[in-house]
């Protein structure tokens, strides 16, 4: 059953979800959900717990309430949601990303010469500003203050700001952690084909750690390289979130580990549920919950999973790059006045 576009547009715009030329949006009973008995819902329903009081609209309060009186976790999500399947001429693509762990200093050593910065009032203005290579090759931001640390490679620092945060190992053993504070407004691009155009690396041979590699052994040619994405992101430090908590997401919440989904929030109600089922060699079907956003997360079938912290967390994240599909669980009172029409 597919919904009448007029209805469409009433209620997707109730719930931030606009009505896209070339899409159509199908209720479907869980039942169709593959895998979906075999799912741990509470851990579920905890995730969705974390951001549900900061989504707007008296529904999206009244069903978070419901949330907070600890429910049947997996009867919740089947009374009060109904699943929605977005169709699209757009193939799925669904890939990892994680919190990395790196090896810094606050201040500047012969080692640790590559700094992280903070956001620069141009950045704060809004806006496109400067590219990659006119920030990092003519220093525009050298001797300003906002140096937040130093690392020792500039790949280091170019997966972290795709990451979008990270933990920096200080020499004296303690941590710091670092949130995204933002970004040059460019939109990214993948170095991995110049690296396979250069011969320097096979498709298949394209990964982060292999990157990171690469360009510490070739430090000159690596920065050419990184250079060619234009996008630049910025952080600030986060001294409030405890260790054992995920890093600060889109909602300003700390990330759930494989239940936390980065979306395109033009598509997805950021706090919304979300049936996932994602193909390749390490499938997962799984109940997710749409906490974060990406520059590279665009389209309604185009979304980013949250691996955790740490090295093991990036190879899982690195390794994933699959389709399949996503289907949104919106409010059931709506999906059920839509299907009435039919």
């Amino acid at each position: 059953m597919i919904f009448k576009p007029l209805l469409l547009a009433a209620i997707f715009a109730a719930f931030g979800l606009p009505v896209t030329a070339g899409n159509s949006y199908q209720p479907i009973p869980f039942s169709a959900l593959s895998g979906w008995m075999d799912d741990d819902h509470a851990a579920a329903l905890e995730a969705f717990k974390v951001t549900c009081g900061d989504m707007s609209g008296e529904d999206w309060q009244a069903l978070c309430a419901v949330a907070h009186q600890n429910p049947n976790s997996r009867l919740y999500f089947e009374t009060f949601f109904q699943p929605i399947l977005t169709k699209t001429t757009e193939s799925a693509l669904f890939t990892g990303y994680y919190e990395p762990e790196l090896t810094g200093s606050l201040t500047r050593t012969g080692r640790f010469r590559y700094p992280i910065y903070g956001v620069p009032d141009e950045v704060r203005a809004g806006g496109i500003w400067k590219t990659r290579r006119d920030i990092e090759k003519n220093e525009l931001l050298k001797g300003r203050g906002l140096e937040i640390a130093w690392v020792e490679n500039p790949a280091d620092i170019f997966f972290l700001q795709i990451q979008g945060s990270g933990r920096l190992r200080l020499q004296d053993g303690t941590t710091i952690r670092l949130g995204y504070g933002g970004s040059n407004g460019h939109r990214y691009q993948a170095i991995g084909p110049n690296l396979v155009e250069l011969g320097v690396l096979q498709e298949h041979e394209v990964s982060a750690n292999r990157i990171i590699q690469w360009v510490q052994n070739n430090l000159e040619q690596g920065q050419e390289i990184i250079w060619k994405n234009p996008a630049y992101v910025f952080f600030r430090r986060v001294d409030d979130v405890p260790g054992d908590k995920g890093p600060l997401g889109a909602m300003n919440r700390s990330l759930t580990t494989l239940r936390t989904l980065a979306v395109d929030p033009k598509y997805v109600t950021l706090g919304m549920p979300i049936w996932l089922e994602k193909g390749g060699s390490r499938p997962l079907n799984r109940l997710m919950i749409a906490q974060d956003t990406g520059s590279a997360i665009t389209g309604p079938q185009r979304a980013d999973v949250f691996f955790g912290t740490g090295s093991q967390a990036g190879i899982a994240a690195g390794l994933t790059k699959d389709t399949g599909r996503m289907i949104l669980l919106m409010p059931i009172e709506d999906a059920r006045a839509l299907v009435l029409e039919h």
